[in-house]
């Protein structure tokens, strides 16, 4: 997804945030120094966005060809001018216009760095707030920090409760902090062909996967491969309405979302952005992706079980799309077994896969399209009434395609997944994307992605953008009758006969068949022929190399 010149940088990058860590681990413990090191990265983020803005606005305001150029001529003198120059580049419109983060002057990183060796033993510093200079009393570097988080959530406030402003509790030589500061200052958050947006999701999808490791975690539960991400909401195309995420991590799907909207020239101002999730750390981070981008996003009240406390009761979204917990076990604690969400049957205690599909389903509106990441169990296990529900699922045609996925995409599982993309109307009519979308009643799309892709590593597997369009070329042919065919080996359109000719399994193996095989020439007896003497011929050389190895072995005193 990246080219060679972009990974570089992103792997220079890590080594240097990482050395960043690695200056607090004497003191700090993992489940510590990861909030200590996520807000600072935040803070020089949105101070690298904001003066990327504040030069724009700038050149613009000396420009004579541009519309807000300030003429030097209107003023007596110089420093007038200069004062007046700097008055408008405080103008917090000019920079909610680009979608550009408010940064207030105390929490601007520039006033960091110059005041972090300062402040170790208590200071007073002037401070400009509205036109006027005070001074403030800051105690230590961690006052300092968290002086500057308080400013923004006082300035955001869709950001109260969410930053941790606990710098000052910190047991840490203050020095030690100053020198971190110093240190995060070389990161940059610009590059040539990768955006300041892209570059902070890579660090914090880097961040979250150490400590997560460094504190005996998964690392993958807080977030999704990005390129699944981008199959999913390629494939759904969500360009206007509600966009909902039961299980949302750190934001992982609705951030790729903006991407595509800004990408297809469409208004992330016509998407609504609701979630949903329980660990307290990731539901920070997710607020906080989406205060940078300007997204308007409303995760509920506070972090919450899905299950038992579910922040959206009345939501009906447009699009739903989720990476939740594989296979998770004893989710049901505390919840109803008459619970209105299970209208195709009760989910079993053990496994929680059919839960997060009925969840979704019941968010879903009527005209609604949702995309669930789920292990392949799921298409095939009758375990415990999980076959009842799917079948159910089936019969009221809610299912619209299955894509079996390659393995070794995650860095924290090896178990083999699937997307599940189910509708409410599979009816003639025209998708919020502006395609036709023809009837698709009692049929279901089958794609075997599971040869695409390559190996970026020797353990992870990843897709390539053609790839991707390879499997949302096919979808959106099929949902809108465009030169759609079966391929054998890759895809097949299926009937609700077929599906139950199979006992309602879902593997798309079993819809797709086998890839044609080119002829070779070879007689199909001759070739078995072949193969049969050549298997035989490496059994003999086998048990040559056995009885050689046991004879060097008795040679050294050691008998087997």
């Amino acid at each position: 997804m990246t080219d060679q010149n972009e990974q570089e940088f992103l792997n220079n990058l890590e080594k240097k945030l990482w050395t960043s860590a690695n200056k607090l681990l004497p003191s700090l413990d993992a489940s510590q120094y990861k909030h200590v090191m996520l807000g600072l990265v935040f803070l020089k983020y949105v101070s690298d966005a904001f003066d990327i803005r504040r030069d724009e606005l700038k050149a613009q305001f000396t420009n004579p060809d541009n519309d807000y150029f300030v003429d030097p001529a209107d003023f007596d003198d110089d420093a007038v001018y200069q004062a007046d120059i700097a008055s408008e580049l405080e103008g917090r419109d000019y920079y909610l216009e680009t979608n550009t983060f408010w940064v207030p002057p105390v929490a601007r990183w520039q006033f960091l760095r110059d005041n972090n060796k300062v402040v170790i033993g208590g200071a007073e510093l002037p401070v400009q707030s509205k036109g006027e200079i005070k001074n403030i009393k800051i105690s230590s570097v961690g006052h300092l920090i968290d002086y500057a988080l308080d400013a923004i959530e006082i300035d955001n406030p869709k950001l109260k409760g969410v930053l941790n402003k606990r710098y000052t509790q910190l047991q840490i030589d203050q020095a030690k902090l100053g020198e971190l500061i110093d240190l995060i200052s070389t990161i940059p958050f610009k590059h040539e062909s990768l955006s300041s947006k892209d570059i902070l999701g890579h660090v914090y999808e880097y961040f979250l996967g150490q400590f997560a490791l460094a504190e005996g975690k998964k690392g993958g539960q807080f977030y999704t491969p990005k390129a699944i991400v981008s199959l999913i909401v390629q494939m759904l195309e969500p360009y206007k309405g509600r966009v909902y995420d039961p299980a949302m991590g750190s934001g992982g799907f609705f951030v790729q979302s903006e991407q595509f909207i800004t990408a297809h020239k469409g208004k992330i101002g016509d998407v609504s952005i609701y979630g949903q999730e329980y660990n307290h750390t990731t539901w920070q981070l997710a607020a906080m992706n989406m205060a940078i981008r300007g997204i308007d996003f409303n995760f509920g009240k506070e972090p919450a079980n899905t299950y038992t406390n579910d922040q959206h009761p009345d939501l009906r979204a447009d699009f739903v799309m989720a990476n939740p917990p594989f296979n998770m076990k004893e989710w049901d604690t505390g919840v109803d077994d008459n619970d209105p969400r299970w209208v195709y049957g009760k989910p079993p205690s053990g496994n929680a896969n059919f839960a997060w599909l009925q969840h979704m389903l019941y968010h879903l509106a009527p005209n609604g399209s949702l995309g669930l990441l789920l292990a392949n169990g799921s298409m095939s296990s009758n375990t415990s009434g999980e076959g009842d529900i799917r079948k159910a699922l089936i019969e009221n045609d809610l299912v619209e395609c299955m894509v079996a996925l390659p393995g070794q995409l995650f860095t924290n599982t090896q178990i083999p997944a699937c997307i599940w993309f189910l509708t409410k109307n599979k009816n003639a009519r025209t998708a919020a994307s502006g395609r036709q979308l023809i009837n698709r009643r009692n049929k279901v799309l089958f794609i075997d992605a599971r040869n695409l892709g390559y190996m970026k590593d020797r353990v992870l597997r990843d897709f390539t953008q053609d790839d991707l369009n390879k499997i949302c070329d096919v979808y959106h042919a099929w949902q809108t009758s465009k030169e759609y065919e079966d391929q054998k080996g890759f895809c097949s359109s299926a009937n609700l006969a077929d599906i139950q000719k199979n006992d309602f399994v879902l593997t798309p193996g079993r819809y797709v068949g086998a890839e044609d095989v080119a002829d070779d020439g070879e007689a199909f007896a001759d070739k078995m022929a072949r193969l049969t003497a050549q298997l035989k011929t490496q059994f003999e050389d086998s048990d040559r190399l056995e009885a050689e190895i046991k004879k060097n072995l008795k040679g050294l005193g050691y008998d087997i």
